[in-house]
Order: C-alpha cells, then sequence, then structure tokens
C-alpha cells in the first residue's frame, strides 16, 4: 500500500470510529427520553382563536384529582357553555360555574378524573368546549390543546 493512500485510511477510521461513538451516544440519550422535545415544552392552554373563548389560566391537582381550567369569553355577547371535556378517559366533562357567561367575562370549568391523578405526572390532553352565543343561539364547539405537569 502507498503510503498517502495509508494516512488517508487512518484518517478515514480515526474519524468514522469518533462519529460511530457520538451517534450511539445520541441514540442512547434519545431512548433514555433526555432528548424528548415535550420535556422542554412550556404550560400552555390554547383554544382556538375564532371561537371568542380564552383559556385564560389552568391548575391541575393531584388532591383533588381534578383540572381546573378559567376561561374568558372576549365576544361582545353573552355565551352559554354547555360542556368541557377532554381527550383523556380518565376525566369527566364538566359544567362551568357560571351560566351564562357574559362578555368579557370569565369562569372557572373543573374537570374531575376519579381515575386519579399522580403528582409529577405530565398531561397533553385535546379540550373540547361546547357552548352557544346568547341565550337562543346554536350549539358550536370549539377545540384547544392543554400542556401541563400535575401539581
Amino acid at each position: 500500500m502507498r503510503p498517502k493512500a495509508q494516512v488517508s485510511m487512518e484518517f478515514l477510521m480515526t474519524y468514522g470510529w469518533a462519529i460511530l461513538v457520538v451517534v450511539i451516544a445520541i441514540g442512547a440519550l434519545s431512548y433514555a427520553g433526555i432528548l424528548a422535545p415535550e420535556r422542554f415544552l412550556p404550560e400552555k392552554c390554547i383554544l382556538s382563536t375564532g371561537s371568542g373563548l380564552f383559556c385564560k389560566d389552568f391548575t391541575s391537582s393531584a388532591a383533588e384529582d381534578s383540572i381546573t381550567l378559567r376561561i374568558r369569553n372576549i365576544l361582545p355577547i353573552a355565551v352559554d357553555i354547555i360542556s368541557v371535556s377532554t381527550d383523556m378517559p380518565i376525566c369527566i366533562a364538566s359544567t362551568c360555574m357560571s351560566d351564562p357567561l357574559g362578555a368579557e367575562n370569565e369562569t372557572d370549568c373543573v374537570l374531575t378524573c376519579p381515575s386519579g391523578l399522580n403528582s409529577k405526572d405530565k398531561v397533553k390532553a385535546t379540550v373540547y368546549v361546547v357552548y352557544k352565543e346568547g341565550t337562543n343561539g346554536l350549539e358550536k364547539a370549539t377545540s384547544g390543546t392543554l400542556q401541563t405537569v400535575v401539581a
């Protein structure tokens, strides 16, 4: 073998092993869940923008086995929130405290989870809100995203 070929072959082998070690390390970290994107995402509660309902605040409690959403009506008319539910099978649909919800007012909606929420669990769910605009309005539905860590 010529000396130039040997040098280039050693160069490729050395860097090849280094790249292999880096790929194995990244694979091990992602398999262990350390590189999971959900781990770095902030807590949030967002309802679809066109509905006129806004998720102002939220909390979850393992002690009470519940998730509380504070929903604000940003429409110029009152709305009647019929139900709030999630795609989590352990939580039961809820009605809200205020009936009807006036313009620029807010109400707390409590989702009860009788199967139990565990402290430090991450909850990522789709929230569904069914409501009527005004007293004689037709039922409408909106959805959004809830992402939180149970307290």
